[in-house]
């Protein structure tokens, strides 16, 4: 078990959620396409807003293929 696994589990445990709700690897990739295709400061955001869309109700899988999909369309800034 890794440090990041055993963080998660304990978060969950504080926030009184499943771990099996949990898919660590879906949410690190979201934060990856973020954090690369728009701006670093976008993965935690993304995560976040990805957190806020499934405990409305929308499936994770959906909402982080929607996510994906958006961040990976951004517009790069020119450098």
């Amino acid at each position: 078990m890794t440090t990041l696994d055993r963080w998660a589990a304990a978060a969950c445990a504080e926030l009184g959620i499943a771990e099996a709700r949990v898919d660590v690897r879906q949410i690190l990739d979201l934060a990856r396409v973020a954090a690369h295709q728009v701006e670093r400061p976008a993965a935690p955001l993304t995560a976040y807003l990805l957190g806020l869309a499934v405990g409305t109700g929308l499936p994770a899988d959906e909402v982080a293929d929607r996510l994906t999909a958006l961040a990976e369309g951004w517009p790069r800034e020119p450098e």
